[in-house]
């Protein structure tokens, strides 16, 4: 089975000389259609930088990574953004919504920007959103919903279209613990589906909604296990 994400050997290093922090050091991964992967690692461990190169907003400094057999760094900026619009989409902890779109335009919006025509882009977000369970949603304002709905919404614009790859950057961490809950089975689904998926998170109840968790400690990847919470917990605090 071919991997719809591949890290070959990714490092990544931020600044020069003495002051150069190396965020990833030689990092291979991969993730495949179906899977739903959680990576974990204490604070600074490399898991958004990780992230950040899997969905084309950096560039690693020696690797590669690849998306659906495509080399992300072979790529300019414009096709990096086309890839992000049409093959891969990204969750993030703060939603990102645009505050004056609606719901539907919000989800619309990576459509439309690939020149999609507006009345298709926007059946397309309200197939999305009625996947999410806020079809019902769809002409309100980001501030005229709760953060549990944004992150829904943030959700579908993840997965508008063919979307092969979703990447989620701790998307649960403003949110109560039921509302959190219901995101995380989101994503699920969408994995069960037939994407790959990718979870940054540091609670390892949240892990285990994945079929693998990865741990990464100082830009390496230290473990790999079955999602069970309690391995999740003692590769965290260093006991294994």
């Amino acid at each position: 089975m071919s991997a719809v994400l591949r890290l070959d050997r990714v490092s990544r290093v931020h600044g020069e000389g003495e002051t150069a922090v190396r965020a990833l050091r030689e990092v291979s991964f991969a993730a495949y259609a179906g899977e739903l992967v959680a990576v974990m690692g204490p604070s600074g461990s490399g898991k958004s930088t990780l992230l950040t190169l899997a969905g084309g907003l950096d560039s690693p400094t020696t690797g590669t990574v690849s998306v659906e057999g495509v080399d992300l760094g072979a790529l300019g900026a414009t096709e990096r953004a086309r890839m992000r619009r049409t093959s891969l989409g990204y969750v993030f902890q703060d939603f990102n919504l645009i505050p004056a779109l609606t719901a539907a335009e919000n989800v619309a919006l990576p459509r439309e920007l690939d020149g999609e025509r507006t009345r298709a882009a926007r059946r397309k977000a309200l197939d999305a959103l009625e996947e999410v369970g806020l079809v019902d949603l769809a002409d309100r304002f980001p501030d005229e919903m709760s953060g549990g709905q944004q992150q829904r919404v943030a959700i579908a614009r993840a997965i508008v279209g063919e979307r092969r790859l979703v990447l989620a950057d701790e998307p649960t961490g403003a949110l109560d613990t039921e509302t959190g809950e219901e995101v995380l089975r989101l994503l699920r689904a969408r994995c069960d589906a037939g994407a790959a998926g990718v979870l940054v998170t540091h609670e390892a109840r949240h892990a285990a909604w994945a079929d693998r968790v990865v741990f990464l400690r100082d830009g390496v990847v230290v473990d790999e296990t079955g999602a069970d919470p309690v391995d999740a917990l003692l590769v965290e605090d260093g006991s294994r």
